[in-house]
């Protein structure tokens, strides 16, 4: 069975991307458009066939047999350790721009985290000012230039962690593609009056050493907004662009699968390892009517599972708190 990767398609007007089996191959309409039907059972479409409107060019053939859940569960794992060796690359200097693109709670910051704090340990027992910060939700443009300055030196670390709307804030873009810069120096501007600069005692302009991670749900390849299109492309040409590709629900399943079979999902809940079978096994059952699928999710059944485990009465608490009516 081959496999496509849909990179821009439309069903019922709804955007389709992601990896597909294949149902029936591409054909043209008289009207020169042109249809591949692909197996959606797995995503959020649940549909089995789904006729996708797509152009020739945004379709790829990705394989011509479908990956097994073990072989999908590789790769996923192989694409956090990636994660985790560019991470490691930001604190030497080595990278010194890098997008992490996934969708939300499958573990994008959670790695970051980690191995962030581990080379903060030292600086925390010392009492030292910490190198590296995590900046999570809006950020207007000149607070995002006031954070770059007070991170400039070299092996300081800004992580953007779902800061999505500097992206659609032209000024905001504008400093973020200057930070990002691969060129020598990385000079950043500011270049109108402002009290709070002064008061904060930040210059109008400054060079920048450090190094930013900007983590977001945003497929940056896959914008369909010409408005910032060509903003994100300048983006992706100046740093390096990690795409976890977990596109569909099923690779959002394994992803979790993938974290239950190399241990860590589940350590700090005390449960039995049948009880985390049933856990898994309870969240793909039912994967169509959860409200997510994601790693936040099993941590929530888990939760229910250590509250009420008898006579499985977790199950019930899930279907009214974790699931759609």
């Amino acid at each position: 069975m081959s496999v496509v990767q849909i990179t821009n398609g439309f069903y019922r007007n709804q955007e389709v991307t992601g990896v597909f089996p294949v149902v029936a191959e591409m054909k043209e309409a008289k009207d020169g458009t042109h249809f591949i039907t692909v197996d959606g059972s797995e995503t959020e479409f649940g549909k089995e066939k789904m006729r996708v409107k797509v152009l020739p060019e945004n379709v790829e053939t990705v394989s011509e047999h479908r990956e097994s859940d073990e072989q999908v569960m590789d790769r996923i794992a192989e694409r956090f350790s990636i994660l985790d060796e560019m991470t490691e690359a930001t604190i030497d200097g080595v990278v010194r721009g890098m997008v992490v693109s996934g969708p939300p709670g499958i573990g994008k910051t959670y790695g970051v985290e980690q191995i962030l704090e581990k080379d903060s340990l030292f600086d925390v027992m010392a009492d030292n000012p910490l190198r590296h910060t995590f900046v999570k939700g809006t950020m207007s443009p000149i607070g995002l230039y006031a954070m770059l300055y007070k991170y400039s030196d070299a092996k300081n670390i800004v992580v953007l962690d779902d800061c999505d709307s500097i992206l659609f804030d032209e000024n905001a873009l504008n400093i973020l593609k200057a930070a990002l810069d691969s060129g020598k120096k990385r000079m950043i501007s500011w270049n109108s009056d402002s009290h709070f600069l002064r008061r904060e005692g930040v210059p109008d302009r400054f060079e920048f050493k450090g190094s930013v991670i900007f983590i977001t749900n945003l497929k940056f390849d896959n914008v369909r907004s010409t408005k910032i299109k060509d903003h994100l492309e300048a983006i992706m040409s100046r740093c390096h662009y990690l795409d976890l590709t977990l596109d569909t629900t099923r690779d959002k399943i394994l992803r979790i699968k993938q974290i239950a079979r190399d241990g860590g999902l589940f350590d700090t809940k005390g449960l039995s390892k049948d009880q985390e079978v049933d856990i898994v096994s309870f969240l793909e059952e039912n994967q169509k009517r959860m409200r997510e699928i994601s790693l936040r999710m099993a941590q929530k059944l888990a939760d229910l599972c250590k509250m009420a485990p008898a006579n499985n009465r977790w199950k019930r608490l899930a279907e009214t708190t974790c699931m759609k009516r």
